[in-house]
C-alpha cells in the first residue's frame, strides 16, 4: 500500500547485488511516521532473500561500547551487539535492523552514533574492529536498515552513508483494506474466536478509523480492532453463547464497545473567528493541524509569542509581522496603529513543542484577519514558509499534511507554488473532495481565506 517507490528502489539494490557480487549494497534509512509498515518491510526482505532477520532498538543507547564493545580486560566485558546478535543468529549475512536511529543518546561513555559511522559506511565496514575480538571483522556481507521517525536529529556524517527512504501516511480507504486483510483476521484468532469469526461491517471499520484513531499509521487502529475482539470473547464466555450464532459487529456495536468517540472533526465543526486561521504541519507522527491565534491589546509595539514554540517558528512569527507592518496601507491598517497596540501570537496545545518554517503564511494571515476585523475562513488549510517579500516558499510533507486535511475536514488547501511537482505525485484518492490551491505570493490568498 503506497510503498511503490520504496519498493522499487529496494528491488534495484537487491538485483545490483545480484549480478555483481563484489558491489556492496546500499545502506536504507527508512523514515516515517510510526505503525506505516517500516519493521514489516524489514521483515519481508529478509524472507524474500531467505536471510536470517536481526533488529536491535538504539533508542536511548549512550555507550559507544554497546557498538564496539568491551576490551577483554574490563570485568564482565563483552563483544558489541552486532557481534552478538550474529552470534545468535549464526549467519555472517542477515539482514539487520537498526531501529529508532534517530533516538540515539550521548554522554560521557561516548558517541554511539560516531561508533556507527564504521559499521554502516561501505568503504570501513569490511574490516569492523570489535574491541573485545580486536581483531577485524567483515561486515560487508550484512544489508543494514535503519528505521527513524524523523531525520533531523541524525548526525549528518551518519545521515550521508544511508540512502533515504520515506514512508507516508495511509488514508482512511488504505487502512479499511489492510484491516479486513490482515488486522481483523489477525486480531479474531489471537482472541480465540476462530470457530465462527465476527463480522466487521464497511461502517464499522470506517467509524472506527475515523472516531477512535487519528494516526498516519495503524497501531492505534490495531489495538481498537483488538479491544473490539476480546470484548466479544468476553461476552460469549460470560453469556455462554454458542459459536454457532452469527456476530455481527456494526457501528452501534463498536459505541457499545469503546464508549463515546474520541476524536471530533475540529474545522468542520467549528465556526469562523477573528484572528484564527487553520494551519497545516508536519510531525514525527504524521500530519497535523493546528489553530494560530492572534490578539491585539493596548501597549507599544511589542510581539508576544506562546504555545512551546521552536527558534525557527518564532522568527517565522517576527517575519509575518514585519510583512504585515511593510505592507500595511494595502491592507486598509492605520498607519499608527502598531505604535500603540501589542500583538500576542498564541499556538495550541501550549504544552507541545513546536517548530519549522512551514506555519508562516498561517501567521500572517492570523494577523491580517485580526486587523482588518475579517473572520478567516475554517474549513480552509494552508502552509508554506513566508518570506519578507511576501513570498511563500516550499516546506516538506504535504502527503502527510493533506492526510490531516482530510481527517480533520478541510475542504480546500493551499500549498506553495513550488510543491507542484509533490501535489501530482499523490494519488486520486488523497486529493478526491479537496480543491488544492498553488500560491507563489500571499496577496494572492488573502480574499480566498478572509470573509
Amino acid at each position: 500500500f503506497q510503498i511503490k517507490d520504496v519498493r522499487s528502489i529496494v528491488r534495484e539494490a537487491l538485483e545490483k547485488r545480484l549480478l555483481q557480487q563484489e558491489i556492496r549494497g546500499p545502506i536504507f534509512c527508512f523514515v516515517g511516521p510510526p505503525g506505516t509498515g517500516k519493521t514489516s518491510l524489514g521483515k519481508s526482505i529478509a524472507q524474500a532473500l531467505e536471510r536470517k532477520f536481526v533488529r536491535i532498538s538504539l533508542a536511548g543507547m549512550k555507550d559507544e561500547a554497546e557498538i564496539r564493545g568491551h576490551p577483554r580486560t574490563y570485568v564482565a566485558a563483552m563483544p558489541g551487539r552486532i557481534i552478538r546478535e550474529i552470534r545468535r543468529v549464526g549467519s555472517i549475512n542477515p539482514v539487520f535492523m537498526l531501529d529508532e536511529v534517530d533516538k540515539i543518546g550521548q554522554d560521557f561513555r561516548g558517541d554511539p552514533a560516531s561508533a556507527l559511522l564504521e559499521v554502516l559506511d561501505p568503504e570501513q565496514n569490511a574490516d569492523f574492529t570489535d574491541y573485545y575480538l580486536d581483531t577485524p571483522f567483515d561486515l560487508s556481507k550484512i544489508m543494514f536498515i535503519t528505521t527513524a521517525n524523523i531525520i533531523d536529529p541524525i548526525p549528518d556524517p551518519l545521515l550521508d552513508r544511508m540512502e533515504t527512504l520515506y514512508f507516508s501516511g495511509y488514508t482512511d480507504q488504505e487502512k479499511e483494506k489492510i484491516a479486513f486483510r490482515f488486522i481483523i483476521p489477525r486480531e479474531i484468532k489471537e482472541n480465540g474466536l476462530s470457530l465462527n469469526p465476527p463480522k466487521f461491517t464497511v461502517e464499522a471499520v470506517y467509524k472506527i478509523i475515523q472516531e477512535y484513531t487519528r494516526e498516519a499509521g495503524l497501531r492505534g487502529l490495531e489495538r481498537e480492532i483488538a479491544s473490539v475482539c476480546r470484548k466479544i470473547a468476553r461476552e460469549i464466555v460470560k453469556h455462554n453463547k454458542r459459536f454457532g450464532e452469527d456476530i455481527i459487529v456494526t457501528p452501534e456495536l463498536v459505541r457499545k464497545y469503546l464508549g463515546p468517540r474520541k476524536f471530533y472533526y475540529e474545522v468542520a465543526e467549528a465556526k469562523d473567528r477573528v484572528g484564527v486561521a487553520t494551519g497545516l504541519v508536519w510531525t514525527e507522527t504524521g500530519g497535523d493541524i493546528i489553530f494560530v491565534e492572534a490578539t491585539k491589546m493596548k501597549g507599544k509595539m511589542k510581539l508576544i509569542l506562546t504555545g512551546s514554540l521552536g527558534n525557527v517558528m518564532q522568527e517565522s512569527a517576527q517575519a509575518a509581522l514585519s510583512y504585515v507592518r511593510s505592507n500595511a496601507d494595502s491592507f486598509h491598517i492605520p498607519a499608527d496603529f502598531f505604535d500603540h497596540h501589542d500583538i500576542h501570537v498564541h499556538v495550541p496545545a501550549g504544552a507541545i513543542p513546536k517548530d519549522g518554517p512551514s506555519a508562516g503564511i498561517t501567521i500572517a494571515l492570523a494577523l491580517i484577519s485580526l486587523l482588518t476585523e475579517r473572520p478567516a475562513k475554517r474549513e480552509v488549510g494552508m502552509t508554506g514558509e513566508l518570506t519578507l517579500s511576501g513570498r511563500v516558499l516550499p516546506v516538506g510533507g504535504i502527503k502527510e499534511k493533506i492526510l490531516a486535511a482530510r481527517r480533520a475536514g478541510v475542504k480546500t488547501v493551499i500549498l506553495p507554488g513550488k510543491n507542484k511537482a509533490d501535489v501530482e505525485d499523490l494519488s486520486e484518492d488523497i486529493r478526491k473532495g479537496l480543491e488544492i490551491i498553488l500560491i507563489d505570493k500571499i496577496e494572492d490568498i488573502v480574499d480566498l481565506v478572509l470573509r
